[in-house]
């Protein structure tokens, strides 16, 4: 019997030195960092320029709403706004005739002062003249409180124009940055409320390779440090990225997986985090490898 030993253990020496796990430090997947881009306002969507799959460059416009109506109401704000400019502009009209009654009133006061020490004006008309000045001045005064209030109603419709102006400029939805649109959820001349998600992004260029390891091998592990992520090549081999460890959990957590057994329960493990540049060959969900060292 020992001579059949030697070849079915060099038979199993030769399954165990094909491709395997043990050359690996960690498994896991590859994410990709996803946002959900949703309507700033409501109204129907008149323009959907994305489907899904398409890639979008940041500042691309995803959707429109409609602003038939917010552009109504800014012109409404501006014909107010244009009303009220008009009787600003009377207001000063009349503070300048004001103004110049003032000088012109001045000047007969200071006449019929002299005259009267001279004997040839009476009291009465200097009191008379004095009681006209008093007028205009409250006139005056009348005017400068009518010119505040105005310009403080023009103020008022400047801060409601901004608000207009900008919710017509949400109303068009732009991507944050260069993504790939993976789901869409709604389509043009459908209506859309503010907040209503409309399609969700995902940053493909970047992709994150989420793996766990066990405590002894955290003194490998730092944040900041470089490391290898691989994914599958074919049935022999692997395609090698440079990656970047990003995050390291804090905490321990029970072996990730789906159905476990008494004995997985007892591992603990930490979850890494590790940024790895894409080339477009990675995809969401794609398993992947680790080597730290």
């Amino acid at each position: 019997m020992k001579k059949y030993l030697i070849p079915v253990v060099f038979g199993l020496l030769a399954c165990g030195c094909g491709r395997g796990e043990s050359d690996a430090d960690a498994w896991g997947t590859f994410e990709a960092e996803e946002v959900i881009i949703s309507s700033e306002t409501s109204g129907r969507v008149v323009q959907m320029n994305v489907t899904e799959g398409t890639n979008v460059t940041g500042g691309a416009v995803i959707a429109v709403t409609d602003t038939t109506m917010l552009v109504l109401q800014r012109a409404e704000l501006d014909a107010v706004t244009a009303s009220a400019q008009a009787r600003l502009a009377g207001i000063a009209a009349q503070d300048a005739v004001i103004r110049q009654q003032i000088d012109n009133l001045n000047i007969n006061i200071e006449r019929t002062r002299r005259m009267l020490t001279d004997g040839a004006a009476t009291q009465k008309q200097l009191d008379d003249l004095t009681g006209q000045m008093d007028v205009l001045r409250k006139q005056s005064d009348a005017n400068n409180t009518q010119r505040r209030a105005v310009a403080a109603e023009m103020q008022d419709e400047k801060a409601k124009r901004a608000i207009l102006d900008e919710q017509i400029t949400r109303s068009t939805v732009r991507a944050p940055y260069d993504a790939t649109v993976i789901e869409k959820y709604a389509s043009a001349y459908e209506l859309t409320a503010a907040g209503k998600p409309l399609v969700k992004l995902a940053d493909m260029k970047t992709m994150k390779l989420k793996v766990w390891v066990s405590g002894a091998q955290l003194a490998e592990v730092k944040v900041g440090a470089s490391c290898t992520a691989r994914i599958d090549d074919g049935k022999k081999s692997f395609r090698n990225f440079t990656g970047t460890i990003t995050h390291i959990s804090d905490k321990a957590e029970f072996t990730p997986k789906i159905i476990q057994t008494k004995e997985e329960r007892v591992t603990l493990v930490y979850a890494v985090t590790i940024e790895v540049p894409n080339d477009g060959s990675i995809k969401s969900g794609m398993p992947g490898e680790a080597l730290f060292n």
